[in-house]
């Protein structure tokens, strides 16, 4: 197969197989790396990154709308003014290609990716580029966010046919929905090492024209080969790996990628990748007393330590931008997303109940701080993303980063205040560029600004500690807090004035699922109640916008309306695996921090949604997506792996365990069973890309704790015992409140519960593993001492 350049420089962790997982799968910036194209029909091309320009489409009255402005999507509305005659991904467009027996070129994107604005505002607002997808071609517009499914399908094509896979995604299907070639990001033109998107639709017309049959030959080879690979089953095998090996293996490998100095697992770009922080943290906790305990909590915590003082933190507004790209955290790509939110929420309260520093618990109050000032709907749902880029004044072309970075004249401007009691003249400016590392030349390196837009700028990233900017300057440790923390407020107050980034203002299921369980655990952890009420409401909100009642079906999107409404598509989308199991999760994590049992009986019921719409019964595990959802896709797949969110079965392994703990029932444990044997292979092969999967694992073979007390949920003594449960980190538990009632729900469902009494009318503790539980425990001293055995 002839490639019409010569092929990128791979991404490490960017493609399946990789002994990381791919915490690169969401594209990369446009200062990672040069990016060369490559095509043939088994293709390739490099990551388009993510991140993004406000809305680059203008819709202004002069151009014609195509069919995508009706659309509810962020990204499809992006589009909808193109030249292209664009198609939603629908069968439409898919009888057009039949009848004209005309290729598809499917375009995969989202709304806040920068490299899917480029393409679009380079190749898809040209009007000769429109004429030729127009006249030879039936274009199909799709955002990855909304059709995951989608996405997974051809992304495993690209990924398998070239050197690695990123957005936008390019992919040129036959009628029959068969990928034949496939790529990321084009320019529009031929360069010295590219080719050009032009150039690309020219040779597939001519190779459709000429060599059709050849291209439907190879078309179904590869369609065939990519279902013998991605196939996930059980097969022989009655059970599942050891956990111990698994763990040992996940560890070592982990421990071999682990950077010394900075923490993290990847030279550059670096990514926060939440479960392997969560894998080490529980890796920890079941081997203390080695010398790999030790190591395993120290690389987790310096590796949150280095994040959260580092540039991909915003030190101002707080919340986590997408990834660094470089090895020190410090420049990052500067687009939010919703699930990274979500999982380092978690992963910092972890942090503050193993350690008990509250640098942490401050680092996940700020971002559920971050999330509830710009991603939150008023009716408890939370937003998808906001933007890496913006206009750096208005009506000025959008820029990357140009919200969040500063000029020392800016900051000298803003902080001008002399600093009294410090040892030479300074200025709150100059203590806050001293303390963050701002200088007059701008702290980016020209590497990672390859287009100049970062000239003079600064991002600001924790250089020295308190104590030692205290000691230069001669200040009280106090003192130097209040002064960075009141300039923190001042550029905040400052940087509101500022053009904003585009927010994706979708909001979907799975990643408010991820969101809910981010404020229930921090909530739980740090003994804030608010945090748990607004886990709460995002979860009335997922009930009442996201969920029909009829079917017991979630549904994947809705999107905010006009004056605070919440809008839907029509016929709505429903949700796809990923969906029901973070959603899942959220709430099982919410009826731990609340312990209203309603929230337990509406995770029952969507579990069995799931498993009556996902569950193979032939090869175990949970398909991606319901059969009908992914009529005419040539694949049916299963995630293998956990990246930048954790796979849905790595999820749902955990879930069904916790669920047989809080009600017996024993078709869920023998799911769970099942589950984690059809991965057995994957696990045993590449333990490292499944890290929250061998969690479940290592759960299972250790069995739960199920944690009962009993006590009225408004006394005094009973929330002690809870505050006590909830300061100690046990990953693998479940939390149960007996009220005595036995006609509650969980009292029917675990009627042992009904044997377990209180001691001296005083609010008790057992600990129950096993089906035996532990004498009667009235005082939190006590149970603590049990829970850190």
């Amino acid at each position: 197969m002839s490639h019409l350049s010569s092929p990128p420089p791979k991404h490490k962790g960017e493609h399946k197989g990789h002994s990381l997982p791919r915490g690169s799968e969401r594209g990369s910036s446009s200062r990672d790396k040069d990016r060369s194209v490559t095509v043939s029909t088994a293709v390739s091309m490099p990551a388009g990154g993510k991140g993004s320009r406000t809305n680059c489409s203008q819709s202004t009255p002069q151009k014609a709308s195509n069919r995508l402005i009706s659309e509810k999507s962020p990204y499809l509305l992006q589009h909808a003014y193109n030249p292209v005659d664009w198609y939603p991904w629908g069968q439409e467009a898919f009888d057009k290609a039949r009848k004209e027996n005309k290729p598809i070129f499917l375009s995969v994107g989202y709304s806040t990716c920068h490299w899917c604005h480029m393409m679009e505002e380079e190749s898809f607002q040209n009007e000769e580029i429109g004429r030729l997808l127009n006249e030879d071609f039936v274009s199909v517009k799709v955002d990855r966010e909304e059709r995951p499914d989608v996405d997974k399908v051809y992304m495993t094509f690209v990924q398998a046919t070239s050197s690695g896979g990123g957005w936008p995604m390019s992919v040129w299907l036959t009628p029959n929905l068969q990928p034949f070639v496939g790529g990321t990001y084009f320019p529009p033109e031929d360069g010295l090492t590219r080719v050009g998107f032009r150039t690309v639709l020219l040779r597939i017309r001519e190779q459709w024209k000429q060599n059709k049959n050849a291209l439907l030959e190879n078309s179904q080879r590869v369609t065939t080969a990519l279902l013998a690979r991605s196939e996930i089953c059980t097969g022989d095998r009655q059970l599942p790996p050891s956990a111990a090996t698994m763990n040992s293996r996940c560890f070592q490998q982990l421990d071999e990628g682990y950077d010394e100095e900075y923490g993290g697992f990847a030279e550059a770009p670096k990514f926060p990748t939440p479960v392997i922080l969560s894998f080490l943290f529980s890796y920890w906790l079941s081997h203390r007393l080695t010398q790999d305990g030790s190591r395993a909590q120290q690389m987790a915590l310096h590796t949150l330590k280095m994040m959260a003082n580092g540039g991909i933190r915003d030190h101002i507004g707080q919340g986590f931008h997408r990834y660094s790209t470089d090895r020190q955290w410090h420049v990052p790509h500067f687009e939010k997303m919703l699930y990274d939110q979500g999982q380092l929420v978690v992963a910092y309260s972890q942090a503050f109940q193993i350690s008990g520093d509250e640098f942490y618990s401050d680092v996940a109050k700020g971002i559920l701080q971050y999330v509830t000032r710009n991603l939150s709907h008023r009716s408890g749902g939370f937003y998808s993303a906001e933007d890496a880029d913006s206009p750096p004044e208005r009506g000025a072309r959008p820029k990357e980063g140009a919200f969040y970075v500063w000029t020392v004249q800016e900051v000298q401007q803003l902080l001008p205040e002399p600093v009294s009691g410090a040892t030479e003249p300074l200025t709150a400016g100059q203590l806050l560029m001293k303390h963050y590392g701002l200088t007059e030349a701008g702290n980016i390196s020209p590497s990672q600004d390859p287009k100049g837009e970062l000239q003079g700028q600064n991002v600001l990233t924790v250089r020295y500690s308190l104590e030692l900017t205290a000691a230069r300057f001669g200040l009280e440790v106090e003192a130097v807090r209040t002064l960075l923390d009141t300039g923190l407020e001042k550029l905040f107050q400052a940087r509101k004035h500022r053009p904003k980034p585009h927010l994706d203002s979708k909001m979907l299921a799975a990643w408010n699922g991820l969101m809910v369980s981010g404020f229930a655990v921090a909530g739980a952890a740090l003994g804030m109640e608010r945090l748990i009420n607004q886990a709460t409401n995002g979860a009335k909100f997922l009930k009442r916008h996201m969920f029909d009642v009829a079917s017991s079906r979630l549904m994947r999107t809705c999107y905010a309306g006009s004056g605070g409404t919440v809008e839907h598509s029509n016929p709505p989308s429903w949700g796809f695996l990923e969906d029901y199991a973070f959603v899942v999760r959220g709430l099982l994590d919410l009826y731990e921090a609340s312990l209203e049992s309603a929230w337990l009986e509406w995770a029952l019921r969507l579990q069995d949604t799931q498993d009556r719409l996902f569950w193979d019964s032939r090869g175990g595990g949970y398909f991606c997506s319901e059969t009908e959802l992914g009529a005419g896709l040539p694949l049916r797949l299963k995630d293998d792996q956990d990246g930048a969110e954790p796979s849905a079965n790595s999820v749902s392994a955990h879930n069904l365990l916790r669920l047989h703990g809080f009600t017996g029932h024993k078709d869920w444990i023998d799911k769970c069973v099942c589950l984690l044997t059809a991965f057995s292979e994957r696990m045993r092969r590449v333990p490292v890309a499944l890290p929250e999967m061998v969690r479940a694992l290592s759960a299972h073979q250790q069995t739960l704790k199920q944690i009962v007390i009993c006590g009225d949920p408004q006394a005094q003594d009973t929330k002690a015992l809870l505050q006590c449960v909830h300061s100690i980190y046990i990953p693998n538990k479940v939390l149960i409140l007996a009220d005595g009632d036995p006609s509650s729900f969980l009292s029917r469902q675990l009627p042992f519960l009904n044997t377990l009494r209180r001691l001296e009318d005083r609010a008790t503790a057992y600990v129950c593993e096993n089906q035996a539980c532990s004498m009667p425990i009235t005082e939190p001293s006590e149970l603590r001492k049990l829970l850190h055995q």
